[in-house]
């Protein structure tokens, strides 16, 4: 995926109501940006850190700057714009980098279903099997020895999903969980235990279900992210 204009460096000031950031450009000049990403950012919204930023005015946007990629003090990136995840794997998919989801005709994004109201991030049809249900989780946490973490905050919309994606197996379908993790320093992804306990529980059940779960590393630059590498997830 490329970016629609090369990335624009700056450093970070704060991050507020969740949306909102401020933070000063190269030129010394500062501006607010829009944030998307309505996690707790963990680790990778820190003050006086770098931040990469796309510039795409708009009439229709109130923000003409959008925060994009984090960038660590040892220089890893961090894809922070939970918006770019779903494309990312539908491009993976278009591509036939992923075996194990390939063969499939028909990629349909935000399609109702479940008992709980919900809709699945893409639905994958294709000739004599079964319809796949694909829900996507951007994964910018992680701890030390190269371990990401998700989720970075309680997330009770999470456990949802996988609840539907449970009853997906059950009623005969195919269900797949896809951690798309937008960092260029982790070798594993797993539940993160300590911040939501339930999520961490439901994961397991859902893989003793039938969820099936994966995972798959970004490469990221100032003008393209790609998912390249597929890690294991790792429930202990």
């Amino acid at each position: 995926m490329q970016f629609e204009s090369p990335l624009v460096p700056a450093r970070l000031e704060r991050r507020y109501k969740r949306f909102l950031a401020d933070v000063v450009l190269e030129d010394g000049s500062a501006v607010t940006v829009h944030c998307p990403n309505t996690g707790s950012m963990m680790g990778v919204a820190e003050p006086g850190s770098r931040v990469w930023l796309l510039h795409r005015p708009s009439p229709t946007r109130k923000y003409a700057w959008g925060w994009e990629l984090s960038e660590l003090a040892d220089g890893t990136l961090v894809g922070v714009n939970t918006h770019r995840s779903n494309a990312l794997v539908a491009e993976a998919i278009a591509a036939a980098r992923f075996p194990v989801l390939a063969g499939y005709r028909d990629v349909i994004p935000e399609s109702k279903y479940g008992t709980e109201n919900s809709r699945i991030d893409l639905l994958l049809r294709g000739p004599e099997r079964p319809d796949c249900y694909v829900e996507v989780k951007n994964v910018t946490a992680a701890v030390t020895d190269g371990i990401a973490l998700f989720p970075d905050a309680v997330s009770e919309r999470g456990a949802k999903h996988l609840r539907e994606l449970m009853g997906v197996v059950a009623a005969g379908g195919r269900a797949v969980l896809v951690f798309c993790v937008q960092r260029t320093d982790v070798r594993e992804v797993r539940p993160a235990d300590a911040i939501d306990p339930v999520y961490g529980r439901t994961l397991r059940e859902a893989i003793a279900r039938g969820v099936e779960v994966v995972a798959w590393r970004a490469d990221l630059s100032r003008t393209a992210a790609t998912l390249t590498t597929s890690l294991p997830v790792v429930c202990p």
